[in-house]
């Protein structure tokens, strides 16, 4: 024990130091000051709170869905009309269905040769809309715009189901693939873009195709 004042040597057990008279300091105050080190805990993190997203846009789907698709499907059948049209007539003229179609007389037995030659010239007909019908949507669909002239302007495209370019064969499955689409009452077939997850028609499940936005 030291003297707090002169800082002596004392004696155990004295009440004053030898040499200033200064009181011992009490054997509590005698000890010597202890640093306390206080380990830092680290700061817990409050949990994360979900934010509210009202604010936000509601995310755009990347597929595209039954009305878009049916406005792309009425552009298209102008332009494919347009077509048609400019190959009709001169088909028309061509094969003189005109002809046989003053040929037919109400107050008479038709004309078997008329009859045949109207016949094969609607079938004619038929045959060439139904031709460009299929080139127009295969080729389009294959080519660097993945889509017709109608899904160009809505901004649309067709993929296969990795998002990319499909073949002049897949386009051509995709087209047939419509006719079974047809088939059941109510285009429930087509309507199915409308509901399906990936807003997928039948006939796009049969041909492993999607229809996204661009």
């Amino acid at each position: 024990m030291f003297c707090s004042k002169c800082g002596s040597n004392l004696p155990a057990n004295s009440a004053f130091c030898n040499i200033c008279g200064a009181p011992a300091p009490s054997p509590a105050s005698a000890l010597p000051a202890q640093s306390v080190h206080l380990t830092p805990q680290p700061l817990l993190s409050a949990p994360a709170q979900p934010v509210s997203p009202h604010w936000l846009p509601p995310p755009i789907s990347p597929y595209a869905g039954f009305w878009l698709r049916f406005v792309a499907h009425l552009v298209d059948g102008v332009v494919v009309g347009i077509f048609i049209g400019v190959i009709i007539i001169p088909i028309f003229l061509l094969t003189g269905v005109a002809a046989s179609f003053r040929g037919l007389r109400p107050d008479g037995a038709p004309d078997p040769a008329v009859v045949a030659a109207l016949v094969s010239s609607i079938a004619l007909i038929a045959g060439a809309s139904f031709l460009l019908g299929w080139l127009y949507n295969a080729y389009f669909e294959s080519s660097d715009w993945q889509g017709t002239v109608g899904k160009k302007i809505l901004n649309i495209k067709v993929t296969d189901l990795n998002g990319n370019r499909i073949s002049f064969g897949r386009a051509t499955g995709r087209f047939f693939s419509k006719f079974i689409s047809g088939l059941i009452p109510l285009g429930i077939g087509y309507i199915m873009a409308g509901f399906t997850e990936r807003k997928q028609a039948l006939h796009d499940m049969i041909a492993s195709c999607l229809v996204l936005r661009a």
